[in-house]
């Protein structure tokens, strides 16, 4: 009977204003051809790293499998756009495609990876509520949505913010912005606690099986009446975002809440979910004390800039600690010192995924450290490339402590996965290892030169319109001066850094 009460029930939600400038919904779908990828292999940026072959091999079959995972919106989805599958079991998954989408953008002129992202804009409640997981045959949430694993993480934001950076496009920002105020505004009202901190569950922070809540909570579909930490900081990153949009846009009507809650989120996370005794961030169990475990949740701090600085030495040195976060390949995502550790992965026991470790990287940029994020993107992207020597291919994760052919098979880890991995080869190739970071806002790029060989990217897209050619030749040492080749068809500012020397191009 309960059943049959909820299926005739009238369900009923709060309107706002924001979901009347929602464009997505009801909008005429993108049927435009999917391109092919032997056509348009040539189009896309040319790496080059001499002695490294391999890897640009790497590189290549991720561009390939990703546009073997292009589909067309269908009338019984309701979709909107043409978008990449998260290649895992026919959805579409709110923080699997963000992070797709942070290596998709080296192919905006190719394929709108971007615009994945509008098939969950058109299908945004009218209260601002979006489903995580969204079926890809009939449209439906696969989550209703005050379960706690309905929604999150909230990273909508920020993979469209990395966007504006990388193309400055303020039309497709003013589009999206009234979307994620509402969706930021239905987590505040529904995913918080009394004091306005976040909770989620083990599917809902993306992280299903990681070791957090006491035994008598179910690990993936429980929120165990915790405060979590990584949603506390996803929001408070969140609100630094949106506040960024906010200025860009000119729109103030949501500033004075959006601060407020961001002031509050940094001190409350730094009072209540920091251990002074152990120098880390911890999720609070009900009973107000942490649960002691060390996980990658964690280091969403970084990102959100929600470290002191007098407190952002000891945390960062977990990342160095033997014992807890350097394995042979970083970043596992629990520390080694937790007896459910494992060694060969255990998926979220301690495998290592490309999105943590890509989020973990931005937050050591966001605090200056540039070598510490090269040194751990080269641990990451020399094990993905050793596993794909092995099996042609790249996985959903891989082991902490195997770099080769077996690392994937401990790790319940699925092959083909591009899906996020693609960040590896691509962005963190990009980005950490070469050390190429760009700006488009401020038209600038910087450059941290750390690998001696031959290097650079030819066919480049920067912004709208910028194509570059960025070439550093041989060096002896990292102490040498490096020798570019930079060519540009649009005027850039070239910020070359090495060993603690600048030198600016302007090309």
């Amino acid at each position: 009977m309960a059943g049959i009460f909820r299926q005739n029930c009238e369900i009923t939600y709060d309107d706002k204003e924001l979901m009347e400038e929602n464009t997505f919904i009801g909008s005429q779908p993108d049927m435009t051809p999917i391109p092919e990828f032997k056509a348009i292999k040539g189009d896309l940026p040319q790496p080059l790293w001499d002695k490294h072959r391999d890897y640009i091999d790497c590189y290549w079959r991720a561009w390939e499998i990703a546009f073997g995972n292009l589909y067309m919106p269908t009338k019984e989805n309701g979709f909107v756009s043409r978008y990449i599958d998260a290649a895992f079991n026919g959805c579409i998954f709110m923080w699997d495609s963000a992070f797709m989408l942070m290596f998709g953008k080296y192919a905006d002129r190719i394929f709108k990876f971007q615009e994945t992202l509008d098939n969950f804009y058109s299908h945004q409640h009218e209260d601002g509520f979006i489903c995580r997981q969204i079926d890809e045959e009939d449209g439906k949430d696969i989550f209703p949505r005050h379960d706690p694993s309905s929604t999150g993480p909230e990273v909508l934001a920020w993979c469209e913010w990395d966007y504006f950076l990388n193309f400055g496009d303020k039309e497709r920002l003013s589009r999206v912005y009234p979307c994620l105020v509402a969706y930021h505004q239905w987590m505040q009202e529904h995913f918080t606690w009394r004091d306005g901190t976040y909770f989620s569950s083990g599917y809902g922070c993306g992280m299903d099986n990681c070791p957090r809540l006491d035994e008598k909570y179910h690990v993936c579909y429980s929120h165990g009446h915790m405060v979590w930490v990584d949603a506390c900081m996803q929001e408070l990153n969140a609100c630094n975002i949106l506040l960024k949009m906010s200025e860009v846009l000119g729109r103030t009507e949501f500033v004075a809440e959006l601060t407020a809650e961001r002031d509050h989120l940094f001190r409350v996370i730094n009072e209540k979910l920091w251990d002074e005794d152990t120098k880390f961030y911890y999720d609070l169990k009900n009973d107000d004390t942490f649960n002691g475990v060390k996980h990658i949740g964690a280091f969403w701090s970084l990102l959100a800039r929600c470290v002191p600085a007098d407190r952002a030495e000891d945390f960062i040195a977990h990342l160095n600690n033997e014992n807890e976060f350097k394995t042979e390949h970083r970043v596992p995502t629990l520390s080694k010192d937790h007896p459910e550790y494992n060694p060969l992965g255990g998926y979220w026991c301690g495998s290592v995924w490309a999105p943590t470790n890509y989020m973990v990287l931005k937050g050591l940029d966001a605090y200056g450290k540039y070598d510490l994020s090269h040194e751990i993107a080269c641990s990451h992207l020399d094990a993905v490339v050793s596993v794909f020597n092995d099996t042609n291919t790249l996985f959903e994760n891989y082991a902490p402590e195997l770099v080769d052919g077996r690392a994937a098979k401990g790790s319940s880890s699925q092959p083909d996965f591009v899906g996020w991995t693609g960040i590896s080869p691509i962005s963190i190739m990009f980005e950490y290892v070469f050390g190429i970071k760009p700006d488009a806002v401020k038209n600038k790029i910087e450059w941290h030169v750390n690998l001696t060989d031959r290097h650079g990217v030819e066919k480049y897209p920067f912004g709208t319109e910028g194509e570059l050619t960025l070439i550093c030749e041989a060096r002896e040492s990292t102490a040498d001066e490096p020798v570019i080749v930079a060519k540009s068809n649009i005027p850039v500012t070239l910020e070359v850094i090495w060993n603690g020397n600048k030198k600016v191009i302007e090309l």
